[in-house]
């Protein structure tokens, strides 16, 4: 999920911003990204190829390998295979302040959330996680002000007379509506440029795509992309990967609940039928084999789950990170899944 809190403005350019280098993890999984060169005269090239690095996705098969060589990774890491989650979810919350605190534009800082994104459906694969689901877009970030800007809206809530505060509003509309656009728009430009130009590699590597929200709203070139994506990827079977666009989990709670009552209404469900099971089948998440995830990551030290998966995340697992998104790399997702198999799960009495 897009944190879309602040505007942004062109800040001075920062030079020698310490960037923590990553432990080294004995599962080498992906290359490492190099640090981010922010002395260099231009730190958004500098932030381009932090985005471009690792173009080339070859990766060795876990069947090739076997499952002893597997087991023996994993036991490397730490890790074992038969506890590992089947379902990982990501909250994707950093970008912004990774990039403002850089002097970068808020779009380099997206760019750079994107590069994980693609380097974790790549551990995924090494890991067998089966299912990996973002929080790409929420309903929220249509709507949400930006801090700074909510002190116009404030100010036109007091109790002024009604010129003063209509004013406040429109001032706060005027200025920092735009700007909300303007960013709200390249999201969804990026989203169709990690579509064209990553769908070849996920039909390679056995990636299926899916996307839960309400597309519908979504512009209708990237619904076309959906589509076409989830179409061409729909029989592979080694990692499903799901972006959550235009989605929340009361949204998603709502429109089951409008499902199931125009069933009754209509005759064609009972309503003694009802039960978890019915209710889980008209949730967005009936596409995804695993649909509840086994443990969800969040970035940037936030301690929420911003109203996403509300249902699906009655026995998740939550590990909350304090580095912001584009920072996050291979070593932080190990000791998440490694935080996770240290965990008792018991689901209420049953352990896992």
């Amino acid at each position: 999920m897009h944190s879309l809190r602040f505007p942004y403005f062109p800040l001075p350019k920062i030079t020698n911003v310490p960037v923590k280098s990553r432990p080294s993890s004995p599962f080498s999984v992906v290359p490492k990204l190099h640090k981010l060169n922010l002395s260099s005269a231009n730190p958004h090239a500098a932030a381009e190829d932090h985005c471009t690095q690792v173009k080339s996705w070859e990766l060795v098969d876990r069947e090739e390998k076997g499952d002893h060589q597997v087991a023996e990774e994993l036991a490397a890491a730490g890790l074992r295979a038969e506890l590992m989650p089947k379902h990982v979810a990501v909250i994707m919350d950093g970008n912004r302040r990774w990039a403002l605190e850089r002097g970068l534009s808020v779009e380099d800082g997206h760019r750079g959330g994107g590069r994980v994104m693609k380097q974790i459906v790549e551990i995924c694969l090494k890991l067998g996680v089966k299912v990996l689901t973002f929080f790409a877009f929420s309903t929220e970030n249509w709507i949400r002000p930006a801090v700074s800007g909510l002190l116009f809206f404030v100010f036109a809530a007091l109790p002024f007379n009604f010129s003063i505060s209509h004013l406040c509003l429109s001032i706060g509309r005027l200025i920092y509506g735009p700007c909300m656009q303007e960013e709200v728009a390249f999201l969804m430009s990026l989203f169709e440029e990690v579509i064209n130009s990553d769908l070849e590699d996920f039909k390679r590597l056995g990636v299926r795509m899916s996307v839960i929200g309400n597309k519908s709203e979504l512009p209708m070139s990237l619904q076309g992309l959906i589509r076409l994506a989830e179409e061409s990827t729909k029989a592979n079977s080694k990692l499903q990967l799901v972006g959550a666009m235009n989605y929340s989990g009361r949204y998603d709670i709502t429109q089951a609940c409008k499902s199931i009552a125009k069933k009754v209404k209509d005759g064609l469900l009972p309503l003694q039928e009802i039960d978890e099971a019915l209710f889980q089948q008209e949730l967005e998440t009936k596409c995804i084999e695993f649909p509840q995830p086994d443990l969800l990551i969040r970035t940037s030290g936030e301690l929420r789950v911003s109203n996403f998966m509300l249902w699906q995340m009655a026995y998740t697992e939550l590990v909350f990170v304090e580095k912001l998104y584009p920072d996050f790399g291979e070593a932080d997702f190990i000791a998440a899944v490694s935080s996770f198999q240290k965990r008792g799960r018991r689901r209420g009495g049953n352990k896992y």
